[in-house]
């Protein structure tokens, strides 16, 4: 049963939220057949996403891979520059003016900040793009795209302090840029600047980010992962770089902010917990936590957990359904509400396809080993350097036990009705007050 149409209202304009998903090999092996799966799983959630009144007009679309390291070394050898081993340098994604002065600008303040933090430039790349299958009002706020590669310091030894590099880099230029006032610093924007993994997104329906993308279509493109997303914008306008994946997350979810996007304000959260030590699994259950509170069957160390990180952060409540990853691991949760679909397929050949619905990815079904659904407050990970899936309560249960979570509630809480008042004498002036 449905609703009758009346006034302006016409059910078969009725529309999903978001389309959230990701394939991944569980081993950690790259192909360019993950990169190909993710955008398929893509343009099949292309229902999901809203257009506008021209129907080339999208929220946005986009895919984050891992970076593909072979692909980059050939492309920038072209250029004469060699890039370091795997896991020694950093690509930033980045979305720069059309306004050749204001390009320029901002291009200094990002290479200032990579000799600032005692990092390398390696070089500049041009991102091939094809937009003759773009709306007009898309191609008008269209940015140039650019990558810039950046090599690691002599003070810096393994990758997750390349990462911490990487994002001071991004966050201090990123300032600078906005305090120079640019007439055309809203146009700047980096999607991604990491050692693991690149971002391709924009205003684009979900089949043209294969097309406008030509790194995409390269076979040398190869990712052991691919996190896609379908946007159907709530409280915030379609833009650029509102579009999804962002830096660590997608999400299908109505969290409100005012003048914010939620998910913007999410991924940033989660990635300042995670460049401050959390795992990104960690992080994620600070954020969205389950229904703890009251919960008397929840075990003890799990609930000591969730109380002890409550006093940090307030629940990112949606009802949400979000994917994330850090490109070692990547994964899914359902906030306590419950009410975002999340369905996965594990397959004989070591795939796992997560999807806002069935059928995302079709696969026969000889080859389905498993198939589930995220529950409530439930998460799902994916190791690709351990080579395996993390169940909910593995992986909870050895965050809870990490650390004494009740004995430090214990030692550091104060109660109110345990502290003493200073005795006071009624006020009895005549004097008003």
């Amino acid at each position: 049963m449905g609703l009758e149409p009346q006034g302006l209202y016409r059910p078969e304009n009725e529309h999903d939220a978001c389309g959230v998903g990701f394939v991944a090999n569980i081993k950690g092996r790259k192909s360019h057949t993950i990169v190909e799966q993710g955008l398929t799983v893509l343009r099949n959630l292309t229902h999901r996403g809203a257009v506008g009144w021209d129907p080339k007009l999208s929220d946005g679309a986009g895919l984050l891979i891992q970076i593909p390291d072979r692909f980059y070394r050939e492309e920038m050898a072209k250029q004469g520059v060699k890039l370091p081993p795997a896991g020694q340098y950093g690509v930033g994604m980045v979305f720069l003016p059309r306004d050749p002065a204001s390009r320029i600008a901002c291009e200094y303040e990002i290479e200032r900040a990579i000799k600032d933090e005692g990092q390398h430039l390696l070089g500049w790349r041009d991102v091939p793009v094809d937009n003759s299958d773009l709306a007009q009002p898309a191609i008008q706020l269209e940015p140039v795209v650019r990558q810039v590669f950046i090599g690691r310091g002599r003070r810096v030894t393994v990758t997750d302090a390349l990462e911490r590099k990487l994002y001071i880099i991004r966050k201090s230029s990123g300032h600078a840029i906005q305090a120079l006032k640019l007439k055309h610093a809203k146009q700047f924007y980096v999607p991604s600047m990491s050692a693991r993994t690149v971002c391709y997104k924009g205003m684009l329906l979900a089949h043209q980010v294969g097309e406008y993308y030509l790194d995409l279509k390269d076979a040398r493109v190869e990712s052991a992962l691919a996190l896609i997303h379908q946007r159907f914008s709530t409280n915030t306008f379609p833009s650029w770089d509102l579009a999804h994946p962002f830096r660590m997350i997608c999400h299908m979810w109505p969290l409100i902010y005012p003048g914010q996007s939620d998910s913007a304000s999410f991924d940033n959260a989660l990635e300042l917990l995670v460049m401050g030590g959390y795992s990104v699994a960690h992080a994620m259950m600070m954020m969205i936590p389950e229904a703890w509170e009251n919960h008397t069957l929840m075990d003890p160390q799990r609930r000591a957990f969730y109380e002890y990180h409550a006093a940090m952060m307030e629940p990112w409540d949606g009802p949400a359904s979000i994917a994330f990853t850090d490109g070692r691991q990547i994964g899914a949760t359902l906030d306590r509400n419950g009410l975002r679909p999340s369905r996965y397929i594990v397959t004989d050949d070591d795939l796992v396809i997560m999807g806002s619905e069935c059928g995302c990815l079709p696969v026969p079904e000889e080859r389905i080993v498993k198939k589930w659904r995220l529950q409530p407050g439930k998460m799902f990970l994916v190791d690709l350097e351990k080579g395996r899936i993390i169940d909910d309560k593995e992986l909870k249960d050895s965050l809870a036990s990490a650390k004494p979570y009740a004995e430090w509630i214990e030692r550091i809480r104060v109660k109110l009705d345990e502290v003493e008042s200073e005795k006071t004498q009624p006020f009895k002036s005549k004097v008003a007050l």
